[in-house]
């Protein structure tokens, strides 16, 4: 489908919205089915989409938050980081859409496309979906965070247009929350398996330049909310910390919060120790922003 009914209370079942009618863009000629690895984790993507999660009516604010899951551009974790967010986005009055994007298989700029494909098809049908047009934002775990901050820096990149005429619908997020994000592809601090997934394994130092997002932060990147903990053992603290730090720069309002503990991938999990706080922050977050405020 191109567009879903307006939600209601009696219609709330997810509503999958495929992001390339018109053929996905160079779709390999021997792409093979997808398969869930790791229980619940997506791989070999080649047809990507949109699962909408609309907001319950009746606490339906008018935002709209498009959901990237992470897994190092191998896979996509889609329950954790997926529909788990899904849920709760929708607890707080906000429709979510969970974004199935191309990964290793294609590299950049495949999950660029997809991504500004998906904020420009929200955006074009905002109505439909029950949103504002003006309030249509990003949030990534891990992976999915570097492919939010890509998103949020390079909107206007030819690398995520393909000729369509949906290309003339506007694709920067008007905000991003980041959680453990994978943000530079320069060492020391670049996830390795991210970087090769994306790049290749020796990847040029202007490709390496151009995918890493703190680079390419301007006045006019959108607000962010970031969270990480210190003792990730996956993607160093600094990726969150440079990314910040850039904003800051520009003068893009952002709040980071850093965790003594918590690790990485905990997503949701109340066991995720003082991290965990990062759910309460989020939320008083978009309520400052006035993004949990009905339209």
């Amino acid at each position: 489908m191109t567009a879903a009914s307006h939600p209601s209370s009696e219609d709330l079942a997810p509503q999958v919205i495929d992001l390339w009618p018109e053929g996905v863009p160079g779709l390999k000629p021997d792409a093979g089915p997808e398969r869930i690895v790791e229980e619940t984790r997506l791989a070999n993507i080649h047809c990507p989409n949109l699962t909408y999660y609309p907001a319950p009516f009746a606490r339906a604010n008018g935002t709209g938050i498009i959901i990237c899951p992470g897994g190092a551009y191998l896979r996509l974790s889609m329950e954790n980081e997926g529909a788990a967010i899904a849920r709760w986005l929708n607890s707080l009055g906000i429709a979510a859409f969970v974004l199935k994007s191309r990964l290793v298989e294609y590299g950049q700029p495949a999950p660029l496309q997809d991504v500004l494909r998906a904020l420009r098809t929200v955006r074009s049908s905002a109505a439909s979906f029950g949103v504002r047009a003006d309030r249509i934002g990003l949030i990534g775990f891990s992976a999915g965070g570097h492919l939010a901050a890509s998103a949020a820096t390079l909107h206007e990149s030819p690398e995520g247009k393909t000729g369509a005429a949906i290309d003339a619908v506007r694709a920067r997020p008007d905000f991003t929350l980041l959680i453990y994000p994978v943000i530079t592809m320069e060492p020391p601090f670049a996830h390795g398996v991210s970087r090769e997934s994306l790049l290749g394994p020796n990847p040029a130092s202007h490709l390496v330049a151009r995918w890493s997002p703190e680079k390419h932060v301007q006045p006019d990147t959108p607000p962010a909310f970031i969270a990480h903990a210190q003792d990730d053992g996956v993607v160093p603290v600094e990726n969150a910390v440079q990314y910040y730090l850039a904003l800051r720069q520009s003068g893009v309002p952002a709040e980071l919060h850093l965790y003594e503990t918590g690790g990485h991938g905990f997503g949701l999990r109340p066991d995720a120790g003082r991290a965990a706080c990062w759910v309460r922050q989020a939320e008083d977050w978009l309520q400052a922003h006035g993004l949990r405020t009905k339209s």
